[in-house]
């Protein structure tokens, strides 16, 4: 039976799966959150810790055994049954599809519709009012497959209905009031019916559903937000000289917070930071914006790309390759594009220190997603901030060696929208430009 330890933030839902399913399998998981144990923003950034897990991602296991694992839904398989991953091959599959169909239909949107509330993101009506009808849509979806169902595979809960109730969890809690769900009794029920099992009683508590739509709070995502180191001298200072170190501890220490802030990403959005995430890195002789410039009004073969290669400064930006994880989940061209534009309006803030190049290659249900991407840095950017780390989970990454054969070719292709991509297979479909 795998025994161990869980590193995560508090009320982290990503975490919640893995706990639920070790209430299910009996496998002895302790939980460090909380200093002196685990500082989220800092431990995690320790040499050792990076050791054991690269990306310094939570909610991250190690195994008593000194067996290390990070991403979620591989720590929730480990630490589950047989029976939660599903009794035959088929129903392994099934349970596969659903715990994908969290991650990659689900988060986006939740996210892009409850962070605001939390005061972790800025509103935008628009990116909200496309949210909520995409989480109807979502919902409407499993009402109908549930009609005849009590669990999403065979006949009892498995990691399908843990991962896929844990994704709902805030849309439940935060902004689906009565009105809203009325209209899908079938997966309220279900949500319902998981809820209350004694294994997610034993992780969750006593689970409360919406009775009233969150909205944006501007003065809660302004307190959210790191201050000018300038701001202390002005005048107006001395009345704000007492709450600003409050503020400061806000951002370092989640379980010190005056405000109540048991909300799962709240925690993520406390993580020290400065203003400018890439504001420790020397500077760069490459400037990003020229090439952008170059790119978007000139040749791309004949002038950008020449451009992009005499002028890239090394040491001061990577080059990476990002391949969306579930094809299989791509159906109609459209709405493959879509989650290509939703992924890049909420990377709005890195526009400044990114370039983007991503491809939808096939056709209806046989497609793919991947791009090239350019970071300040040498590190991948969606680490940096929370506001960045939505999407970015539902792609595998890989950084290129800038002077190999293979990423002046795959710069190229993806840059230009043009050639073999033989590592595809598929023929190019559509793109889109992150700059």
């Amino acid at each position: 039976m795998a025994a161990g330890t869980l590193y995560t933030y508090p009320e982290n839902w990503r975490a919640f799966k893995a706990l639920i399913a070790a209430q299910y399998s009996g496998a002895k998981v302790q939980v460090a959150s909380s200093p002196p144990q685990f500082h989220f923003g800092q431990t995690n950034k320790t040499p050792d810790f990076l050791k054991k897990f690269p990306l310094g991602k939570v909610p991250a296991f190690q195994g008593d055994d000194g067996f290390c694992l990070f991403e979620s839904n591989a720590i929730a398989h480990y630490l589950g049954s047989d029976a939660l991953r599903g009794s035959s091959k088929e129903a392994a599959a099934q349970v596969l599809q659903w715990m994908s169909f969290a991650d990659s239909e689900i988060v986006p949107p939740a996210s892009a519709w409850v962070f605001p509330t939390l005061g972790i993101m800025q509103y935008n009506k628009q990116a909200t009012e496309l949210a909520k009808e995409e989480v109807r849509r979502l919902l409407e979806l499993l009402n109908e497959y549930l009609k005849s169902r009590t669990f999403l595979v065979g006949e009892r809960v498995s990691l399908a209905d843990i991962s896929v109730a844990c994704a709902l969890l805030w849309l439940y809690k935060q902004v689906l009031e009565p009105a809203f769900r009325q209209p899908f009794p079938n997966t309220n029920r279900w949500f319902s019916t998981c809820i209350n099992q004694p294994q997610f009683r034993a992780v969750l508590g006593e689970v409360r559903l919406c009775e009233k739509m969150a909205q944006f709070d501007a003065k809660k995502f302004s307190e959210m937000q790191p201050k000018k180191e300038g701001a202390p001298k002005k005048e107006k200072a001395s009345k704000e000289a007492k709450p600003q170190p409050e503020k400061k501890e806000k951002k370092a220490m989640a379980a010190e917070e005056e405000e109540e802030l048991d909300d799962c990403e709240a925690a993520l959005a406390s993580e020290p930071k400065s203003k400018d995430p890439f504001a420790h890195l020397p500077k760069s002789t490459f400037v990003l914006d020229e090439f952008k410039r170059k790119y978007s009004n000139e040749d791309t073969l004949k002038v950008a790309l020449p451009h992009f290669w005499e002028h890239f400064d090394r040491e001061g930006y990577s080059i990476w390759y990002g391949e969306y994880k579930y094809p299989e989940d791509l159906t109609l061209t459209f709405m493959s594009c879509n989650l290509i534009a939703g992924m890049f309006q909420r990377l709005e803030k890195l526009r400044k220190n990114a370039f983007g190049s991503v491809i939808l290659f096939g056709e209806n249900n046989n497609g793919s997603i991947s791009g090239i991407w350019v970071f300040r840095g040498q590190d991948l950017a969606f680490t940096l901030s929370p506001d960045w780390q939505i999407d970015y989970e539902s792609y595998t990454w890989r950084k290129l060696a800038v002077d190999s054969e293979e990423c002046k070719t795959m710069v190229k292709e993806y840059f230009a929208w043009e050639g073999d991509f033989t590592h595809v297979g598929k023929p190019f479909c559509q793109g889109k430009i992150f700059k």
